[in-house]
């Protein structure tokens, strides 16, 4: 039969990696373009455990739960980031969801309507990208530099637009792994409070910090927009993170925190998408968390040197003489390297090339919806071993080598 879509779905673009070929199935081959954390970090033996205490506590576990999540859970996070001076949040304030994905759709979904602008950062995550697309929203990119989203850029968006929401990651935010600074954080919260414009602040990237500084310092010095919009009394922020990149993305645990108007309705729209996140999930997390047996902060600590090393190395691969040229935002956290490719050369050509080499990166015209970002590609340095960040770093590069000498 033919197939009627929604018209809506002609807004959706195909920005996965993973449908690009069906060679990437074979064991060999190495992706530096997902949002992937490494599974040999996984805290494997803890989560089993976690698990068999949860289920020989009787099949309750199984059953359906509240729509905003485990209470005890949402407890943690409250505890937790009162711990580390994050924010303070009633946990009737938070909504447990299934990732951070979820929480942009569900959010969209209540808030914006077809043809409402949204304003996101230049680049932008491409998964926030697909959501608005498919909503119909229209989507202006905000000036950025290394300091993070530049204030007088957003003025001038925000007027001539008359956006209703806008999305931003100040934490080592994807695909950049750019930290704003303070001064930059204060005026942009600042702005949107004057104009009345919802802010999305994505923080799942937010703990993943390299050096020496321990995380919970680096959030004083950094604080959130929800942070800084709360201590002012504010109601302007909501807050999105997940478990996925630090513990394991098959848990599929995320969170939204805000106003209380905000979660409520966030909480019909979920239960008209999945009644609820798995409460069975939620049960083994939490107690993982609980366990004598796992420290959140030494889990954290251990990812972030592990994660460092990775990075360091891949910073060293573009020393090399093929990728001669290449520019580079070096990030101090996150799950991303930024570049900019020698002689202009072109993203995508380049990924079709390198998947016939085995080896997948995400084209930087796909952070972009408005055409940009051509000669960028984003490379993730969590996700591959050493050994095969070594080879598939060398194997791109050889692509990079042969299309030069084609141009030449």
């Amino acid at each position: 039969m033919k197939f009627l879509f929604a018209s809506r779905v002609s807004n959706m673009p195909a920005f996965s990696v993973r449908s690009e070929d069906r060679r990437q199935r074979r064991e060999s081959w190495i992706s530096l373009a997902e949002e992937l954390p490494a599974e040999e970090l996984f805290p494997l033996s803890q989560l089993g455990e976690a698990a068999g205490t949860v289920f020989s506590a009787g099949p309750r576990v199984l059953q359906y739960g509240e729509v905003a999540g485990s209470l005890a859970l949402r407890e943690w996070l409250h505890t937790r980031w009162k711990q580390d001076q994050r924010l303070s949040v009633d946990p009737a304030n938070i909504l447990l969801t299934s990732g951070s994905q979820q929480t942009i759709d569900l959010l969209v979904r209540i808030y914006v309507n077809s043809g409402e602008t949204v304003l996101v950062e230049s680049p932008a995550p491409p998964g926030c990208l697909q959501v608005l697309h498919l909503q119909g929203a229209r989507v202006i990119h905000v000036a950025c530099d290394e300091q993070g989203m530049i204030p007088e850029s957003l003025d001038e968006m925000i007027r001539l637009h008359r956006p209703k929401l806008l999305f931003v990651s100040p934490n080592f935010g994807n695909p950049t792994g750019r930290v704003w600074s303070l001064e930059r954080r204060q005026a942009v919260l600042e702005l949107c409070m004057q104009h009345e414009l919802l802010i999305a602040e994505d923080d799942a990237y937010g703990d993943l910090h390299f050096g020496s500084e321990p995380v919970s310092s680096f959030r004083q010095r950094y604080p959130t927009l929800f942070k800084l919009d709360r201590d002012q009394g504010g109601n302007h922020v909501l807050y999105i993170g997940s478990f996925s990149k630090t513990i394991v993305p098959a848990l599929r645990i995320g969170w939204a925190a805000g106003d209380d108007r905000l979660i409520q309705v966030m909480s019909a729209a979920k239960q008209t998408a999945d009644w609820q996140s798995s409460t069975m999930n939620q049960a083994i997390l939490l107690r993982l968390l609980q366990s004598q047996r796992f420290d959140w902060g030494s889990h954290i600590t251990m990812l972030n040197r592990e994660y460092d090393i990775r990075l360091k190395l891949m910073l060293e691969l573009l020393k090399r003489p093929n990728w001669r040229g290449t520019e580079v935002e070096i990030p101090i956290g996150g799950m991303f390297l930024w570049a900019q490719l020698p002689d202009q050369l072109d993203g995508e050509a380049l990924l079709s090339r390198a998947l016939e080499k085995g080896v997948s990166f995400l084209p930087g015209a796909r952070c972009y919806a408005s055409g940009e970002g051509s000669s960028a590609i984003r490379l993730n340095f969590t996700h591959p071993g050493r050994d095969e960040l070594l080879l598939g770093m060398n194997l791109i590069s050889e692509v990079i080598a042969e299309m030069r000498q084609e141009n030449s």
